[in-house]
């Protein structure tokens, strides 16, 4: 036994440091089959509850689904939509779209829009085709159809005459707004079978790029095609975009207007149609495009004049229609909750008044002017007297139990400063140690001392207006090549410049410095709304319409009832516009969600468009189209600086990038399209000037206007420097001597002191300053939109 060792296994082989503990994790067979099982029927169970949930969420999606296409095609649903673009002059949709209106129904109406019911395919339509060239009413038909059918015609002779110049700017226009189903209509092709297929895949290879993948091009010039297309349209599942489902909205069949007897200058505003999207209370605020935000009088719910399962002599609508049509129910608003139309805010001018003081306060107030009077007191040099109101007195020191010297010089016990840092500083003071303590401060002790002659008056104080004009005018078109400032300003000669940038302020830091988003504020913000929580109140103010929508009230015209609405206050000639526009374009009604007719500060993500080249200056009249909305706005521009609470203010929408637009506006809830439009001069209809998205609602938004003053150096002593016409008096260099100082060459520095009697100072850098270099001064003040003269534009 002596000779035997204990087994040693070695870590590689085995897991176990000996047989017997391998033996103790031995499981015996039985028990090995009785664990697998238990695990097998826990997975068995946890794969059905699997099973069972996936095919619940299938069901629930099928419901929702089949819910979708039956109220869209069914004929509980309203009808769709189908807009006719053509993508160039040559094509003529007025043909296809009586072809499209002859296959539907027999009885073809003469009117503009034309609403025909099939009883072969089952399916209610309304055919509108976009007047080419007419930006504005192919925009409103755009916003509102449920299917663009793009027409081609085969005729053209190469790939880049299918779209024209028109056709290119509104296919833009239409993907800033959110395309809906889209399909390609092919006219014109050739009668050879062999020909017509060549035709059609050379069409189809040059315009699929500037379409949806999922678009689809069809023939479209004999009735077998025109068939073919309407069995498909007819199953088809109609996709629209997101901002157009957040909200009620109605295309006017009819419009007319009844006098109001009360106000001459008023009338009602009657426009009747099929609600959309959701169900619209009578309660609700309402936007008529281009007219305004209203309440509603009355909604008379009628009688379809085109079901789709009764049986009828003619299935197209008309005007006779509409007016025979039966009034099932009318719904009156309730005064005591329906939402009254606020739009600014009426500040009260007294609230931030202070109390009327009593006589004895007035008695005594009185006395201590008098004393200040006739204390005789000693200011630097220069001081005005609103500074001198803000220089402390010696009346707080003998308030802290400080006594005087007993000195008897009365002159000297008002003086704070002294004297080497007050007033012009002579010959003997270009040595006194005081500046030396400057120079220290700013950690630049290995200047040397100054040149003689940076000390005195420097040379041309005897120069005129003119001649300094001049000289300014030379050396800025000399450093204009060198590099492009857009925020530099000339100092005026005939203002001082502490008046003329009063507004104005140094920031030590554009970044990091702190700016209070309450201060000096202009009083367009008392007209105002503001949230605590805009996106809080967003997501509550959606809730609630989802409520309603749900709820199924009785004040609430449903989803695909044919109704009139009853439209109150409404001012007269702007009816007559309308009532004369319809003629042309759709007149579109969209129910407003709480809040979204009050006034704020709105921010849209904005770009210049392409096709535009003039330029865009900021508070220029702009016409924005904002969903279904349409208002006048003036804004002004401004970069977004994602790690900084300020933003610096564009005085131009520069093109290729994105800027942030900021107006007063009414509320709108995002997501939400813009086009923004610009009436040219001379020109009759407005072009598109940019395209973006509403960004966020936010009047503590901090949007900064950026000016630089600029001097150049005359004379440089290594850190030292000699810098003039940045300023043409001394007492602005004082003002403005807290204020940092930077080169174009990356040199950065302060003010020390005012020299001669035209604004030339003193300047200590941090480094080495060139002779071709500029001196710069930043200044800061807020920047706020204008508010417009006019709202709307049928109130132009």
């Amino acid at each position: 036994m002596g000779g035997s060792r204990a087994q040693v296994n070695k870590p590689h082989k085995t897991r176990f440091s000996s047989k017997s503990s391998r033996n103790i994790h031995k499981i015996s067979h039985k028990d090995k089959n009785r664990t697998a099982k238990s695990n097998h029927n826990v997975a068995q169970g946890a794969r059905a509850a699997r099973l069972q949930r996936s095919k619940m969420l299938r069901e629930q999606k099928k419901e929702a689904l089949l819910k979708e296409k039956r109220a869209s095609s069914g004929s509980a649903g309203p009808p769709r939509v189908i807009l006719l673009f053509p993508l160039s002059v040559s094509v003529n949709v007025s043909s296809l779209a009586e072809d499209i209106l002859r296959l539907l129904s027999a009885d073809v109406g003469g009117a503009f829009s034309s609403t025909v019911v099939s009883s072969e395919y089952k399916l209610r339509a309304t055919v509108l085709h976009a007047p080419h060239g007419d930006l504005l009413s192919c925009m409103e038909m755009a916003k509102v159809a449920d299917l663009i059918a793009f027409v081609a015609s085969a005729t053209e002779q190469s790939t880049c005459d299918y779209i024209d110049s028109f056709g290119s700017q509104c296919l833009s226009v239409f993907r800033s707004l959110g395309l809906p189903s889209t399909v390609v209509f092919i006219r014109d092709l050739p009668t050879e079978l062999k020909r017509r297929n060549d035709a059609k895949k050379i069409i189809t290879s040059g315009l699929t790029s500037e379409f949806p993948e999922d678009c689809k091009f069809y023939p479209a010039d004999t009735k077998d095609d025109l068939h073919k297309f309407m069995w498909l349209f007819k199953e088809q599942r109609l996709t629209t975009p997101h901002w157009r489902n957040q909200r009620p909205y109605l295309i006017a069949q009819k419009v007319d207007m009844v006098p109001d007897d009360s106000s001459p200058e008023k009338c009602t505003l009657l426009l009747t149609g099929y609600t959309r999207a959701h169900s619209l209370s009578v309660n609700q605020l309402v936007h008529v495009s281009g007219a305004g935000d209203f309440q509603l009088s009355r909604i008379d719910i009628m009688k379809d004049p085109i079901p789709l399962n009764a049986r009828k002599d003619h299935n197209a609508m008309d005007s006779d229609d509409i007016e025979d049509a039966e009034i099932i129910r009318s719904l009156a608003p309730d005064p005591s909750s329906q939402e009254p139309l606020l739009v600014e805010n009426v500040p009260d001018p007294l609230a931030g008044e202070q109390t009327w003081p009593t006589e004895a306060e007035m008695a005594e107030a009185e006395r201590n002017q008098k004393q200040k009077r006739l204390r005789k007191r000693a200011l630097p040099r220069g001081t005005s007297e609103y500074q001198a109101a803000w220089i402390v007195d010696d009346t707080d020191g003998e308030d802290s139990g400080v006594e005087n010297d007993g000195d008897d010089d009365e002159d000297d016990d008002g003086m704070l400063l002294d004297e080497g840092e007050s007033g012009f500083p002579s010959q003997e003071d270009s040595n006194n140690p005081d500046f030396e303590e400057d120079q220290v401060s700013l950690h630049l002790r290995d200047s040397d001392e100054e040149t003689e002659n940076d000390s005195v008056m420097m040379e041309g104080d005897n120069m005129t207006r003119e001649q300094i004009e001049d000289e300014i005018k030379k050396i800025k078109e000399a450093h204009a090549e060198d590099e492009e400032f857009p925020d530099e300003v000339d100092t005026p000669l005939d203002v001082p410049a502490r008046k003329r940038f009063a507004k104005y302020r140094g920031l030590k830091s554009f970044r990091t410095s702190s700016w209070d988003p309450k201060e000096s504020l202009p009083p367009e913000y008392a007209r105002i709304f503001a949230f605590d929580s805009f996106a809080r109140t967003q997501k509550h103010v959606v809730a609630q319409a989802l409520k309603v929508e749900q709820e199924g009230r009785d004040d609430c015209a449903p989803v695909g009832s044919f109704a009139r609405f009853y439209i109150k206050e409404v001012p007269f000639h702007v009816a007559s516009n309308l009532c004369a526009a319809s003629r042309t374009a759709p007149i579109v009604l969209c129910g407003l969600l709480q809040h979204e007719s009050k006034m704020s500060v709105l921010h849209f993500s904005i770009k210049k468009h392409d096709s535009y080249d003039a330029p865009i200056k900021s508070k220029e009249e702009l016409i924005f189209h904002v969903g279904f909305r349409q208002f006048v706005a003036r804004p002004i521009f401004s970069t977004d600086n994602i790690n900084s609470d300020k933003h610096k203010m564009e005085r131009f929408l520069h093109a290729g990038r994105f800027s942030i637009a900021s107006i007063y506006a009414s509320i709108s809830f995002p997501p939400l399209p813009l086009i923004a439009l610009k009436n040219a001069a001379g020109a009759g209809t407005p072009a598109v000037a940019a395209v973006g998205s509403l960004r966020s609602i936010d009047p503590d938004r901090i949007i900064l206007k950026k000016i630089l003053l600029t001097g150049y150096p005359q004379r440089v002593s290594k850190l030292k420097a000699t810098v003039r016409y940045m300023f043409h008096n001394p007492e602005d260099v004082r003002w403005f001597k807290p204020v940092e100082v930077w080169t174009k060459c990356g040199r950065r520095g302060r003010v020390k002191e005012p020299i001669g009697t035209h604004g030339g100072m003193k300047c200590i850098f941090n480094g080495g300053l060139q002779q071709h270099d500029t001196v710069c001064m930043s200044l800061y003040k807020r920047a706020y939109p204008k508010w417009p003269e006019h709202r709307f534009p049928a109130n132009v």
